[in-house]
């Protein structure tokens, strides 16, 4: 184990295993080996609780990295089950693993929707015995990716705050996603009725009566936790006054220093290094053009019709229309029709990727490519095939929310194998969490997404243990359009996890600012030879 590891395994201890147990927060980096340390724990505890029944709960994509780690580290061999692996598809055939696991020493998996539709079902005999027993019976619940259940008004989060069991670990590399609020219900998870526990009342008194009294009075009627959070957010968001805000982050730590442990990822400084560029593109006429309509959109489509439209002004009328039709599943040969006439020159975010892409080829450097929609990805991929001639599983490789657990596995490891691998598209989501992709030295994120830890997880596929090069990462901003507004927005978050947990005495506010860089001191040969450089508005780095 690494120091930060044992401190970890230490802090376990001290929660589930102490006089007065109870739930906990590992807020650990992508990367950082959360995985290897709770099988490391979870052996040490039925080592201790022979009779104990763990229950994991995980996106289920991520099951089989898991049973990999099991079978590396695992002391003894203790049966791991789950509903995938033996096709258990009904309730019967569900109740029949649970009984397994409550009667014989074991350890279950279980997916998050999985498990949040088993406990929400209509109650008949058999689907009343698998809830008693996933509510009742678990010794130890661990939740990977446990920022998943962040969400009040999910069943996902409702659910799992009927498990009886005190002792729930919480697992996540990006433990902050949108609000503050979303932190507490998580903290409410793992230690109910979190701001009202003696523990905090006095950290919470403290930063109230900090607030100023104009947005105290904002929120005079609301419920307390709201008042809190808001005020909480909008201190660290938007408050001048340093001092004060330094204040509540030190109240904030104060409070939850028992039971949630933080880990920045110090270890990642072994690595070779890593450079973030946000790189803000000037848009053609075209694409110009064609913004001026997204105002008629809804935001959630103008965001689908927009990422295409930066990515080239030919895909504009491919998702002008309603969201899950023909868009989200153009045919391979609708595409390469499109490409018989396009003019690479009219989208900015093509002409960068392909540039990337023929720089990498030539340094024998991997690329990965992200985007939150699947037509981009489709369309640079069938691009990229016609240009250069390379072959879909050969030089490039595809990982969406279609692709099923094998394909990913295979995929996954292809590209950080094969020599002829050259690109991987993936959406930012599906390949998210819990897979490495450390073949990669270089990666795109074509559009912002407006929870910035999606950005964060997706870049740590690459940068993390194993990678041996130098890792950029370019995230595309469409200049002068509401990208650009939705960038500053995510940016916002961002800051508030930064400086949440990462903040100290010596830190000012330009810390954790973006710094505006020169295209010439940027570091990094492959701007520096960039063909179309006057397409780059600006350029910043984290």
């Amino acid at each position: 184990m690494k120091p930060h590891q044992v401190e970890g395994f230490n802090f376990l201890v001290r929660n589930l295993v102490g006089d007065n147990p109870g739930g906990c927060i590992l807020a650990h980096a992508p990367g950082s080996g959360k995985t290897f340390m709770l099988i490391s724990f979870i052996q040490s505890f039925l080592a201790k609780y022979p009779s104990a029944r763990p229950l994991i709960i995980l996106p289920k994509g991520i099951l089989p990295t898991w049973k990999r780690e099991f079978q590396l580290w695992q002391v003894e061999e203790i049966p791991l089950l789950d509903f995938y692996s033996v096709k258990a598809d009904n309730r019967s055939q569900q109740l029949g693993v649970l009984k397994r696991w409550e009667e014989n020493r074991s350890i279950l998996f279980l997916g998050y929707k999985q498990f949040s539709n088993i406990v929400c079902d209509a109650k008949d005999n058999i689907t009343a015995a698998c809830q008693e027993a996933l509510l009742n019976v678990p010794s130890l619940l661990i939740l990977d990716e446990g920022h998943t259940p962040r969400n009040e008004n999910t069943n996902i989060l409702s659910t799992l705050e009927k498990v009886v069991t005190p002792l729930k670990v919480v697992l996540s590399g990006t433990l902050f996603q949108n609000h503050v609020r979303e932190v507490f219900n998580i903290l409410n998870l793992v230690r109910r009725k979190f701001l009202k526990r003696e523990s905090s009342r006095d950290a919470v008194r403290r930063i109230l009566s900090r607030a100023s009294i104009g947005f105290s009075r904002r929120y005079l009627k609301t419920e307390m936790e709201g008042t809190f959070c808001d005020i909480v957010e909008e201190t660290l968001q938007n408050d001048d006054h340093s001092r004060r805000r330094a204040s509540v982050i030190q109240d904030l730590r104060e409070m939850t220093q028992d039971v949630l442990h933080y880990y920045k990822g110090d270890f990642l400084d072994e690595l070779p290094g890593y450079i973030d560029f946000t790189v803000l593109l000037n848009l053609s006429s075209k694409q110009k053009k064609n913004i001026r309509e997204l105002r008629n959109y809804e935001k959630f489509k103008g965001c689908a019709v927009g990422s295409a439209v930066y990515l080239h002004p030919c895909l504009k009328d491919c998702v002008d229309y309603a969201p899950g039709d023909r868009s989200a599943r153009m045919k391979d040969q609708e595409i390469d029709d499109l490409l018989e006439s396009i003019d690479l020159q009219d989208g900015v975010k093509t002409k960068f990727v392909l540039n990337i892409l023929s720089m990498a080829d030539t340094a024998g450097e991997k690329v990965l490519v992200f985007s939150q929609y699947i037509l981009p990805l489709r369309f640079l991929e069938r691009l990229i095939l016609r240009i250069k001639g390379w072959r879909s599983g050969n030089e490039t490789f595809m990982i969406s929310g279609d692709t099923s657990t094998e394909q990913r596995e295979k995929a996954m490891e292809q590209f950080n194998q094969s020599s002829n691998a050259k690109v991987l598209f993936g959406s930012i989501k599906a390949c998210g969490e819990g897979i490495s992709l450390v073949g990669a030295s270089r990666v795109i994120i074509l559009d912002v997404h407006l929870n910035p830890s999606v950005s964060r997880q997706a870049i740590g596929r690459a940068f993390r243990p194993g990678q041996t090069k130098k890792v950029y990462t370019y995230r595309l901003v469409a200049a002068d359009s509401p990208e650009e507004r939705d960038h500053h927005t995510c940016f916002r978050k961002e800051l508030i996890s930064k400086m949440w947990f990462e903040w100290s005495e010596h830190s000012g506010c330009k810390d954790f600012e973006l710094e505006s860089v020169d295209i010439q001191d940027s570091q990094d040969i492959f701007l520096d030879h960039l063909p179309s450089v006057e397409d780059i508005k600006s350029l910043y780095k984290r």
